[in-house]
């Protein structure tokens, strides 16, 4: 899946996005609204991940969906 696809469904997919990383509270998975870059940003921040490798778990994610 795409992240056009991935934003326009973002509803349904917040609880795919809680499942992988249960570290996201709901407020901030409202917050990323599906946005790849705030996503990247959050599992930075949440996982201490360098932006290569959260840019890379993202994209793994929304291509598994």
């Amino acid at each position: 899946m795409n992240w056009d696809q991935v934003e326009g469904r973002w509803t349904e997919m917040k609880g795919k996005a809680r499942a992988s990383w249960g570290e996201l509270t709901d407020d901030e998975l409202d917050q990323i609204d599906g946005k790849r870059e705030q996503l990247v940003g959050k599992l930075q921040q949440k996982y201490g991940l360098v932006r290569e490798e959260a840019e890379r778990k993202a994209d793994e994610w929304a291509n598994a969906l």
